[in-house]
C-alpha cells in the first residue's frame, strides 16, 4: 500500500534522452534575459542590505528595552526575519560565483567576496567546487553533493537512526552543522582520494590554478573573525550570538534545506556514467515554493531548473525564463509545490 501511495504522490521524472537540445532550450528564452545590469543587481545588494540594517537597528535599539517574556518573543522573530533576509544576501554573493551578477568578472568576484565573507563563507573556495557541482549534477560518481549512497555504502548506525527520534537528531544536526562541516570536513561531499577542505589550498577539490584564490578565501574569513572577536570583546559574546550568530545559523540553515529539496527529490534520477549527460543532470532538479521566501531568496528556490541550464543567467529574468521553457521541456521541468 505505501509503494501505491508513493507512486500516486511522486512521479518519475523521464530520464532517457531528452528529445530536445541545449541551443533549442535556448531560443524559447528572451534574449533580454540574458542581459546583465550593474545598476539592477547593486539595487538588490543595496535593498538587502538596507533591510538587514533595519532590523539590526531594531533589535539593538529597542529589544533590550521589553520586559523579559517579551524579549523571549521578540529575540526568536528577529533572528527569523535577519536569517531570511541574509539568507537572500547569500544568494546574491552566489550570484556573483556564476559570473551572473554583473559583465565584469572583477567586479563579480569582489562583491561576492565582500558578501560571502561576511556569512563566512570563502568565496572563491566554495565558488569552484560549486562549479563542478553544476558540470557534473545527478552524476553518481562526480557531483559535489548530495548525492544518494549506494545500498553497500550505507553506514552500520543507520538502522539505529531510521526512526521518529533519529531523523529528528538528524535533521537538527544536519541544518546547524551540515554546511560548516562540509566546507570544514567535506561531510556530505563527493569522496575524493585524500582529505578534502574547503580552507585547504592544497586540497584536492581544487587545481593548481585555483589554489592562489584558496588563500584569498581565507583571508576573507579570517578578517570577518577578527572582526567579530573585537565585536565580542567589545559589546559581550552574548551580544554578537545574538545579533550576528543566531541568524547566521539560519542562513545555514536555509541553505542546506533549499539545496537539500532541489536535488534529492524521490522524482529525480541520478545517473551512473555511462548514463550520465550534462543535460541530463541539468534536467535532474526540482522547483519549489516556498510562498513569499521565494522573493525574499530571489527566486532561487522556484527557478532552480532554468538556473541549472543558465547559470549565468541574473536571478531577476529566472522567472520569465522558467515560464518560456516550459513547453519544451514538457514533462522534463519538475516542479513540487510543497518547499
Amino acid at each position: 500500500p505505501s509503494n501505491k501511495a508513493d507512486s500516486e504522490t511522486f512521479k518519475r521524472s523521464p530520464y532517457s534522452k531528452p528529445p530536445f537540445t541545449l541551443g533549442e532550450i535556448k531560443k524559447a528564452v528572451p534574449p533580454h534575459c540574458f542581459k546583465r545590469s550593474i545598476p539592477r543587481s547593486f539595487s538588490y545588494v543595496a535593498y538587502d542590505l538596507t533591510i538587514a540594517a533595519i532590523f539590526y537597528y531594531i533589535a539593538t535599539t529597542y529589544i533590550h528595552l521589553l520586559p523579559n517574556p517579551l524579549s523571549y518573543v521578540a529575540w526568536p522573530i528577529y533572528w527569523a526575519c535577519q536569517g531570511c533576509v541574509l539568507t537572500g544576501v547569500w544568494v546574491l554573493a552566489h550570484e556573483c560565483g556564476h559570473h551572473a551578477f554583473s559583465d565584469y568578472q572583477w567586479l563579480d568576484d569582489l562583491v561576492g567576496f565582500v558578501l560571502h565573507s561576511c556569512l563566512m563563507v570563502p568565496y572563491f573556495s566554495w565558488k569552484h567546487s560549486h562549479r563542478r557541482h553544476h558540470s557534473n549534477t545527478g552524476s553518481l560518481e562526480r557531483d559535489e553533493v548530495f548525492v544518494p549512497k549506494q545500498k553497500s555504502a550505507i553506514g552500520w548506525h543507520s538502522k539505529y537512526l531510521n526512526n521518529p527520534p533519529g531523523r529528528v537528531l538528524t535533521l537538527a544536526v544536519t541544518l546547524t552543522l551540515g554546511w560548516p562541516l562540509y566546507l570544514a570536513f567535506n561531510v556530505s561531499g563527493r569522496p575524493y582520494d585524500r582529505f578534502a577542505c574547503h580552507y585547504d589550498p592544497k586540497s584536492p577539490i581544487y587545481n593548481d590554478r585555483e589554489r592562489t584564490e584558496i588563500f584569498f578565501s581565507d583571508a576573507g574569513i579570517l578578517a570577518v573573525s577578527f572582526a567579530l572577536y573585537k565585536l565580542a570583546v567589545a559589546k559581550g559574546l552574548a551580544w554578537v550570538v545574538c545579533v550576528y550568530g543566531v541568524p547566521l545559523l539560519v542562513v545555514n540553515g536555509f541553505l542546506v534545506l533549499i539545496t537539500f529539496l532541489q536535488h534529492t527529490h524521490p522524482s529525480l534520477p541520478h545517473y551512473k556514467s555511462s548514463e550520465w549527460d550534462w543535460l541530463r543532470g541539468a534536467l535532474a532538479t526540482m522547483d519549489r515554493d516556498y510562498g513569499f521566501l521565494n522573493t525574499v531568496f530571489h527566486n532561487i528556490t522556484d527557478t532552480h531548473v532554468a538556473h541549472h541550464l543558465f547559470s549565468t543567467m541574473p536571478h531577476y529574468h529566472a522567472m520569465e525564463a522558467t515560464k518560456a521553457i516550459k513547453p519544451v521541456l514538457g514533462e522534463y521541468y519538475q516542479f513540487d509545490g510543497t518547499p
